[in-house]
């Protein structure tokens, strides 16, 4: 929690939005830069995955941050927010395994270029 709230909250540099539905807060939206690379993250509140909240949202706020390439990190078994990064014209650099506190953590890396028919190089 103190690295979010420190290095991503806490960090001015970053773009934080909250997502509203039906004037509901239903999740946030965020962009931060990590070695030089811009990221984006998102989470929405559970009762509203599968609704098309996350794919609306991430299309919205990147018109707003218009940095590239961006890149995101989503788990590799999340197909779910997958399908929300290829559908905002995000592909695939590289699957990876990480350890993180003595956990192994499959993940997928994923960018978006200036043209997102590009794709990965």
């Amino acid at each position: 929690m103190e690295h979010w709230t420190v290095n991503i909250l806490g960090n001015d540099a970053g773009r934080k939005r909250t997502i509203l539905l039906d004037g509901e807060v239903v999740g946030n939206m965020l962009s931060w830069e990590r070695s030089g690379d811009t990221l984006v993250g998102y989470w929405i509140g559970r009762e509203y995955w599968g609704r098309g909240v996350a794919s609306r949202a991430l299309a919205l706020f990147l018109v707003e941050v218009d940095e590239r390439p961006l890149h995101a990190f989503v788990a590799a078994h999340n197909a779910g927010s997958i399908r929300v990064l290829e559908r905002c014209g995000f592909r695939i650099v590289r699957a990876q395994t990480i350890e993180e506190s003595g956990v192994r953590i499959d993940e997928c890396l994923y960018r978006l270029d200036a043209d997102p028919e590009s794709g990965a190089t």
